[in-house]
């Protein structure tokens, strides 16, 4: 089935964009899969971009918005999991070595993925298919630390549903105005950024709570007298 998702563009599309659209008007469905798993593995795939306007084809009749959403998930679980069998087989600094090496991969971008991963765990592979860089990344500290792959392949499906139905929605929503799509990923990710703050202040605050109702209950043990109270 093609998608023939050009058909709604008024302006040609070049570049990766053009690139990834004729991918997937000659392959359909299975276009779209490659381009989430491309888009998982290296980031560099336009998705943002192209997603969109595939959900506005999707309300064109050109394709099931249910079944965009599905190959998309599919194919970004698919990226993911070549990246995390680098990291497993590679091991750390091989692994970051050659990530290094790719065009537009920073190594902060790396490093700043690996301490995430570190310190949240599970969360770093749901919430980490939200954000740019460590969408893709976020596989590779997962496969070096042999986080089990039934939870990993469940946690990044559950991530890139969130990410693609967002993407495929809000196409689909806009309509016509779907290459707006940019000022809401932008203005989502403040969000994120925002809702992030928010909830390690609370955290904090909370913990601090607790540390000083736990020494207000402190009791000195019977028969000890506190220093300087005693008596000659």
């Amino acid at each position: 089935m093609e998608l023939s998702i050009a058909q709604p563009i008024s302006e040609p599309t070049g570049g990766l964009a053009g690139w990834a659209i004729d991918l997937i008007d000659s392959l359909g469905e299975p276009g779209l899969a490659l381009l989430c798993a491309l888009d998982s593995m290296l980031s560099i795939v336009p998705a943002d971009i192209v997603m969109p306007l595939v959900g506005f084809s999707a309300a064109q009749g050109a394709i099931s918005l249910g079944a965009a959403i599905a190959w998309a998930t599919a194919g970004s679980v698919a990226g993911s999991l070549v990246l995390y069998a680098l990291g497993a087989r590679l091991g750390r600094d091989r692994a970051r070595a050659l990530l290094t090496k790719i065009p537009g991969i920073k190594t902060e971008t790396v490093d700043r993925t690996e301490a995430w991963f570190a310190r949240h765990g599970a969360k770093a592979v749901v919430f980490g298919r939200l954000l740019p860089g460590f969408r893709s990344l976020i596989s590779v500290p997962a496969g070096v630390e042999r986080m089990p792959l039934p939870t990993f392949v469940l946690l990044t499906a559950i991530g890139s549903l969130m990410w693609n139905s967002i993407l495929l929605v809000t196409g689909y929503l806009l309509g016509e105005n779907w290459h707006r799509m940019a000022d809401v990923t932008g203005m989502f990710q403040y969000v994120f950024f925002g809702a992030l703050a928010v909830a390690a202040v609370f955290f904090v605050a909370k913990r601090r709570g607790r540390r000083r109702k736990q020494q207000a209950k402190t009791v000195v043990p019977d028969g000890v007298v506190p220093d300087g109270d005693a008596t000659e």
